[in-house]
């Protein structure tokens, strides 16, 4: 058999991967972080410093060009394609900003802007709340129109603002803050004491899955050293932004309940895992992690790690695969994390906003925090509320508080000319409910029974003036374009079910399909993405069977009716 010629690196190549990596020796896990290096310096992966960047180490071209791929945010230009134009404009089309006009957005932006210009649909950005959100360079823009994008790239307005009225280290520390930490670190506070106030408040982790956060603690802890760290501040969810709005104003004191959590868990190093849309977030984030090691020398190493646009990697174990710089698949379980996680080492996982309310809990008490439920339920909720109401954002409320008290009390109620239709109780995967089902307590565990769960208490809230149909349609899109093509159920169940329910018209036959595939992708699929991908579609056909009614084609399945009867006469 002949060998196939590799073509040679030019050294042109080679000299601007050099100088990208520096004089240090190119570390396996930091490849994603030397594609972003490369695309930010040269606007797109060039298959030249993709192939340079692989020889520097020591990697097969085909392993660096998969992970290039795989994440949406690297334009990998293939030799002889055209590299894409100097700046993109990057409008989100997930559910909250398509209720906001996107699509139109997107319609104006395309025909009055040059060909210097590039205009992407992308998923959901973490600003629904300001729906509908372009992104021009890295420069978030909220409420965006036509006129506000084109002043933006008039003024080349196009790099990532840091967040305005963020607290710094020196202003954390003069009101009290890492206080605790030093206290756990001197021995005046006990490990036990810390765990067992997490377990007495019923802290639960704050990413979507719930697990009690001191129980998690425990059996990380009893785990071989050396033990790791991954914090989970992805969220990719459509509809949630919470992470990013305490981030972007309290990043000291997440920061200390990281601390605290290493210190208790016997941590030896942790890694921040945040996502490639909150640039400016990112910038801060790193200036205060710089601070904090001057600060505090002593503490365990945390490392800031830059995602590339994938949501799976949302998922604890494709977050994991992407820290180790390959592509953000989830892994088969069991092993579980805490168990083989990171580099193979147990591993303690937490999403951001857990670790937020660890200093808080310890200071004001357990019964303090366990005590802010409603109706049976205990500790507060971050909603992150977007949709048809007066003054969405993120509102801390109590745990189990329906959605009309949420809307009524924290909201200002409905948009005028608006009346509540449904609402999607846990962002794009959690389902949707309709108004006659608004008084349910939201919590975890208290949704099951209707096909819902609550996840990250992302609420997008609906009117007279939406479908349900055309929600679970965009849901269903978003998830065949997510789809990490790992498993069979997920990658070829929402990609069909994407274009069943996107047909003008369904047929009971359509139906009866959909249903089959919501079947397989929720039993057969690895992970949480597939398994609740068809949450939405499901719900429309158990509770807006009139959007159903309305979508099925008359003429099939009159048709079809006079086929069953000219069959049954035959019979």
């Amino acid at each position: 058999m002949a060998r196939r010629h590799v073509k040679p690196v030019p050294a042109a190549a080679r000299e601007a991967v050099a100088a990208l990596l520096g004089t240090q020796a190119p570390l396996r896990d930091l490849l994603i972080e030397y594609l972003h290096r490369l695309q930010d310096a040269h606007g797109f992966l060039a298959a030249d410093h993709l192939a340079a960047l692989a020889e520097a180490m020591k990697l097969s071209r085909t392993e660096v060009y998969e992970v290039a791929t795989f994440y949406h945010h690297f334009d990998v230009v293939r030799a002889g394609e055209t590299p894409p134009p100097p700046l993109t404009v990057r409008v989100c089309d997930s559910i909250s900003c398509e209720m906001a006009g996107a699509n139109e957005l997107i319609d104006a932006l395309s025909q009055s802007l040059g060909d210097g210009v590039r205009v992407q649909r992308v998923p959901c950005v973490g600003r629904c709340a300001c729906a509908p959100v372009a992104v021009v360079g890295q420069n978030p823009i909220e409420e965006a129109d036509l006129h506000a994008v084109q002043w933006a790239l008039d003024a080349q307005a196009i790099e990532a603002p840091l967040p305005e009225g963020a607290r710094r280290l020196a202003g954390y520390r003069g009101a009290g803050g890492y206080r605790l930490y030093a206290d756990c670190i001197a021995g005046r506070r006990s490990v036990e004491d810390i765990i067992a106030a997490l377990e007495q408040a019923h802290l639960r982790g704050l990413g979507g899955a719930g697990f009690p956060a001191g129980r998690k603690w425990r059996v990380v802890r009893d785990m071989p050293a050396p033990r790791l760290m991954a914090v989970n501040i992805d969220e990719g969810e459509p509809g949630t932004f919470k992470d990013r709005h305490y981030l972007e104003r309290e990043p000291h004191r997440f920061l200390e309940g990281m601390l605290i959590a290493a210190w208790a868990v016997g941590i030896d190093r942790s890694y921040i895992y945040l996502r490639d849309e909150y640039a400016g977030l990112r910038t801060l984030l790193a200036e205060e992690l710089e601070a904090l090691r001057t600060a505090f020398p002593e503490a365990p190493e945390i490392e800031l790690r830059r995602g590339a646009g994938a949501y799976v990697c949302g998922e604890e174990s494709a977050m994991i695969e992407s820290i180790e710089g390959k592509r953000g698949q989830p892994r088969l379980r069991p092993p579980y994390v805490a168990e083989v996680g990171l580099f193979g080492r147990p591993t303690l996982e937490h999403n951001m906003e857990t670790l937020y309310w660890v200093r808080e809990i310890v200071e004001r008490g357990a019964d303090w925090f366990a005590a802010q439920g409603r109706h049976g339920r205990k500790g507060l909720r971050s909603f992150s509320v977007s949709g048809r109401v007066v003054k969405p954002g993120v509102h801390l409320a109590p745990a189990g508080i329906t959605l009309r008290e949420l809307i009524d009390e924290f909201c200002e109620g409905m948009l005028p000319g608006h009346t509540l239709y449904g609402y999607l109780p846990g962002g794009a995967s959690g389902g949707i409910l309709p108004a006659s089902l608004a008084d349910v307590p939201l919590d975890f565990d208290t949704l099951q029974e209707y096909g819902c769960f609550i996840g990250s208490a992302a609420i997008i809230v609906l009117s007279q003036h939406d479908s349900a149909r055309a929600v679970a349609q965009n849901a269903m899109q978003f998830f065949a374009h997510e789809s990490c093509g790992k498993c069979t159920p997920c990658r070829v169940g929402t990609a069909k079910a994407s274009e069943l329910m996107a047909r003008a018209a369904w047929n009971v036959a359509d139906v009866g399909l959909l249903k089959e595939l919501s079947q397989t992708m929720q039993d057969a699929s690895i992970c949480g993405l597939g398994q609740a991908a068809p949450n939405p579609l499901l719900s429309v056909l158990r509770y807006f069977p009139q959007e159903v009614k309305s979508a099925f084609n008359t003429e099939d399945t009159e048709a079809q009716r006079t086929q069953r009867e000219s069959q049954n006469g035959k019979d």
